[in-house]
């Protein structure tokens, strides 16, 4: 991997159906913190976090987009010029998986093919799981990358954000930022 000196700044969207738990993944990583306390988001939130992917350090801002639910779509407007996304399902409701499918068709069309990892959130509520394990192992087959997470445990929160990172920096090294994802 070639290493640049320069710190890299790379916007990173969060996109998902509605109370998925993309603002809460992005507090867990940013600020280490969870909170039971709902508060929907309007428009769009930004954060930044600043990551060491061995000695080169990447710039991650965090574009925290309003969820999509029957009465409101998600601006694509918002996802051009970001060079990855985090696909955010709520492991307790099935929709919002075939949600996220027609999400990252969307995506793909507005900003092309960038890297992106699908998140099923809310792995702590197992008892409540309505996930379809043969989808996911198809999805998985096909070249995406599924990590179980949880905002409130913090499970594979910090695995998520880096690996998305490494994803757009291998990308920048390979002469291109487009994905196999």
């Amino acid at each position: 991997m070639i290493i640049s000196p320069l710190m890299l700044q790379k916007k990173v969207c969060m996109v998902g159906a509605f109370a998925t738990g993309k603002t809460s993944l992005v507090e867990r990583f940013v600020k280490s913190i969870y909170s039971d306390i709902y508060q929907t988001t309007v428009g769009v939130k930004i954060d930044k976090k600043t990551v060491k992917l061995g000695k080169q350090e990447v710039n991650l801002i965090l574009w925290d987009i309003h969820g999509e639910d029957e009465f409101q779509k998600v601006r694509m407007s918002y996802l051009r010029g970001s060079s990855g996304y985090l696909l955010v399902v709520d492991g307790t409701r099935r929709y919002t998986f075939d949600k996220a499918i027609v999400l990252q068709n969307r995506v793909e069309e507005t900003v092309g093919s960038v890297p992106f990892i699908l998140l099923i959130n809310k792995s702590d509520l197992t008892d409540e799981w309505d996930m379809d394990e043969d989808a996911i192992a198809s999805l998985s087959e096909s070249g995406w990358t599924v990590i179980k997470t949880s905002a409130k445990t913090g499970l594979g929160v910090e695995e998520a954000f880096f690996s998305l990172a490494e994803k757009m920096i291998e990308g920048i090294n390979a002469g291109s930022t487009k994905s196999d994802n």
